[in-house]
């Protein structure tokens, strides 16, 4: 069950964000987040707040968690969109973050999906999303989903962490 995230998920949320990183610095990763820069829990509080933080539980397991808004960052102003749309019918995913536990079982593939069909339900015409160039996994998970690849840029995430940032799209009308 997929659902929007309540203050009294805040720190499962964050812990999950945490253990993510931790195995990420022990094992290596895909994320090029940092652990305690980003994301943190003020990323899952905000986005509480803002009621865009939703999570995914199965049986009671908290499984991941993403936040879906239609906030566009700067740094898309940069990319040459496949389907240009107004802010307003663009739905954005941020932050999609699986915990090592969870991963290889589908969880973002049903985050995603759940994306996708909420842009449908709100009347968005794309959903768009980044990721690190180096996180393979995810941008491969997005092709297989059906998104393009709509430009590279290198930008500071959360203004802090450099990176190369690859951006994909999907019209929303377009199957799961």
């Amino acid at each position: 069950m997929i659902r929007q995230a309540e203050i009294k998920d805040l720190e499962t949320v964050a812990g999950s964000y945490l253990r993510l990183l931790t195995y990420e610095k022990e094992q290596g990763g895909n994320s090029n987040w940092v652990l305690g820069v980003y994301p943190t829990k003020t990323t899952a509080e905000t986005a509480i707040e803002e009621q865009t933080l939703y999570v995914l539980e199965e049986d009671g397991t908290f499984c991941g968690s993403m936040i879906l808004n239609k906030k566009q960052p700067p740094e898309y102003g940069q990319i040459s969109w496949r389907y240009p749309a107004a802010d307003e019918d663009v739905m954005v995913i941020h932050t999609l973050c699986i915990p090592p536990e969870q991963a290889g079982k589908g969880r973002a593939t049903q985050l995603v999906r759940f994306a996708l069909q909420a842009a449908r339900e709100s009347g968005c015409t794309a959903v768009r999303l980044d990721t690190w160039a180096g996180n393979r996994p995810a941008a491969a998970l997005y092709e297989k989903m059906g998104f393009r690849l709509a430009g590279t840029a290198p930008i500071l995430l959360q203004g802090l962490i450099p990176e190369d940032q690859i951006f994909f799209e999907r019209r929303t009308e377009e199957g799961t």
